[in-house]
């Protein structure tokens, strides 16, 4: 992988962090998620006109994808509000991508090498002890931290099928921005127990909550664009570098208290995550 390639996917994971801090620091949830759901939905509109629709086998994924990663949004906000960034983000990435591994194995027959193995039960203890380690978060943080894994695992299992069978990728993706772009302010708005503070909190926080959006957007598309020249699994594991980000953001910028043992339980999953990804 060539040295643009490895800076490209770096600031992928700066810009993926950075988005999942802003949507840490507004406080209302259900205005963080319309907001980045606003930036999808006019990403999605653009992406449709220019790409049309993708391949009929596709829409069944594109539609359960949507409906995921609605779901996926909601409880990450959450799951900021009720526990410290440096180890929702670490414990909800981790684990989505661990979850992947095991169905694959289990349930699509793919096989894991040595060092894959190895790498499973590195993810798996450390990120259990990051669970237990609720010093800064409640159990709700970790609870939701840990449903919004499995809503990451749920999806990206989709979209790995869905995607092979849409006969275009960016037409794909243009019609699941665009439905989430629809479903999120929808969802939020019937969940809002305030209709007027709901409003409110959109108007409060308008600018900070697209610049999240559109960096969530940007970090994608790097992804994107790094997968389409380099090796799937080095740029997986690389964008993962993303975890560790997570933990200094926490301290400089949320006065989070990054412990020796949580930053070696982080560095624990990050390479546990590499040695999955390059086995």
């Amino acid at each position: 992988m060539s040295a643009g390639i490895t800076a490209l996917v770096l600031v992928a994971a700066l810009l993926h962090s950075s988005w999942n801090a802003i949507a840490k620091a507004i406080p209302d949830r259900l205005a963080s998620s319309t907001l980045i759901g606003l930036v999808y939905l006019i990403a999605g509109l653009f992406g449709v006109v220019v790409f049309g629709p993708p391949a009929a086998a596709a829409w069944p994924f594109v539609v359960v994808s949507a409906c995921l990663q609605t779901g996926y949004l909601i409880l990450l906000t959450t799951s900021y509000k009720h526990g410290d960034f440096s180890q929702v983000y670490p414990l909800a990435r981790g684990l989505s991508v661990l979850l992947v591994a095991v169905v694959a194995t289990v349930f699509l027959a793919e096989s894991l090498s040595t060092l894959q193995m190895v790498g499973v039960a590195v993810i798996a203890g450390s990120l259990l002890s990051l669970a237990l380690l609720r010093r800064g978060s409640g159990r709700l943080g970790v609870m939701f931290a840990v449903l919004t894994g499995v809503c990451i695992a749920g999806y990206s299992l989709v979209d790995g099928v869905g995607v092979r069978q849409s006969g275009s990728p960016l037409s794909y993706m243009s019609w699941l921005f665009l439905l989430q772009g629809v479903m999120i302010p929808v969802v939020c708005w019937r969940l809002a127990p305030s209709r007027t503070a709901y409003v409110s909190g959109i108007r409060a926080h308008w600018r900070l909550g697209l610049l999240g959006g559109l960096l969530s957007m940007l970090a994608y598309g790097i992804v994107v664009r790094a997968q389409d020249s380099a090796p799937l699994a080095l740029v997986s594991a690389l964008r993962e570098s993303s975890v560790l980000l997570a933990g200094i953001i926490g301290a400089l910028f949320f006065n989070e208290r990054f412990s020796r043992t949580r930053m070696v339980l982080t560095t624990a999953a990050v390479a546990g995550i590499a040695a999955l990804q390059l086995g």
